[in-house]
């Protein structure tokens, strides 16, 4: 079994979404290629039927994966949630202690992380850093680059 992961509604409806694509639109497109191209004769000499029958694999494997995430996701309850500290669905704003430059990021599990919109991973040397902090507290990166440090300003749960 694996972990269970914390979503938005959005992002869980989204992993469903695609989920369902995959299994109905998904394997029908396959079924297709895996007849054309059996009907194409002999199968033993056949790289078309051959490639189809691995896009099926690779295909089933994805669904299998995914399947296993939706059956461990769930949905976070923001009433439940320390509000003082910063956690998962929070939205943090930080400043680099070094050059005072601020940004913000939402803290989301790694299926959801997206840095152009501004949604890091739990997971992440940043979520890791990030985690458990509170207003004033000063939080130590692990980066490539070395150890960086943020003041937390604000924390917010949407």
């Amino acid at each position: 079994m694996g972990k269970i992961q914390y979503y938005t509604e959005e992002g869980l409806k989204r992993l469903k979404d695609e989920l369902q694509e995959l299994k109905t639109k998904g394997r029908s497109d396959i079924a297709k290629q895996i007849a054309e191209a059996r009907d194409k004769g002999d199968l033993s000499e056949n790289a078309e039927y051959d490639a189809a029958k691995d896009a099926q694999g690779l295909l089933e494997l994805k669904i299998a994966k995914l399947e296993e995430v939706v059956g461990n996701a769930r949905v976070m309850d923001n009433s439940k949630v320390d509000t003082s500290k910063v956690g998962i669905l929070s939205t943090v704003k930080i400043k680099n202690v070094k050059n005072g430059m601020t940004v913000a990021y939402t803290l989301v599990s790694e299926e959801e992380a997206d840095l152009k919109a501004g949604k890091i991973s739990l997971g992440s040397p940043f979520g890791k850093g990030l985690v458990g902090k509170t207003v004033g507290e000063i939080a130590q990166i692990n980066a490539p680059a070395g150890v960086l440090e943020f003041e937390v300003l604000d924390i917010s749960y949407d």
